[in-house]
C-alpha cells in the first residue's frame, strides 16, 4: 500500500479517472463531519458495535471496483489509522494499487485537542462536502 499526502491523493484523482475514492468512516461521521466530494463511503465498521466486518468491506469495495482488484482504491478516514487495517485486509483480498491518504479527512489532533488545525483533507483546502 502506497501512501499519499491529502494534496498528493486529490492530484492522483485527477489524473486518474479510473479511481475510487473510499471513506472507511462510519456513516454518520460521513454524513455530519463532512466527506471529500466524490467520496464513497463503505465503513470499515459500524455504531453501535465497532466491530470490522472485513468479507463485508472487502465485498463492498469489490463492487465499486467492478471487481476490477488491479483498479487504484484511496483509502481515507478521520486521521488515517483505520485505513491502514482496512488497506491490509483488501491486500489479502487481491487488490493491488490501494493508497492511504495521509492524516485523513479531519488530520492530527493539535496542542488543543483539536482536529483540522494541524493537517489533512480538510486542513489542506480540497473540496468536501457536508449532509
Amino acid at each position: 500500500m502506497k501512501h499519499l499526502t491529502p494534496l498528493e491523493s486529490f492530484a492522483f484523482l485527477q489524473a486518474d479517472p479510473s479511481a475510487v475514492l473510499i471513506d472507511v468512516r462510519m456513516e454518520i461521521e460521513f454524513m455530519y463531519v463532512g466527506y471529500p466530494v466524490g467520496a464513497i463511503n463503505i465503513p470499515w465498521y459500524e455504531y453501535p458495535d465497532f466491530t470490522p466486518k472485513p468479507e463485508a468491506f472487502v465485498n463492498a469495495v469489490l463492487k465499486v471496483v467492478e471487481n476490477d482488484k488491479n483498479r487504484p482504491v484511496l483509502l481515507i478516514c478521520r486521521s488515517a489509522r483505520r485505513t491502514i487495517t482496512a488497506g491490509e485486509t483488501l491486500a489479502k483480498a487481491g487488490f493491488s494499487n490501494l493508497i492511504n491518504i495521509l492524516h485523513g479527512f479531519e488530520g492530527d489532533l493539535d496542542d488543543a485537542l483539536h482536529r483540522s488545525t494541524v493537517n489533512g483533507w480538510r486542513y489542506d483546502g480540497l473540496p468536501w462536502e457536508q449532509m
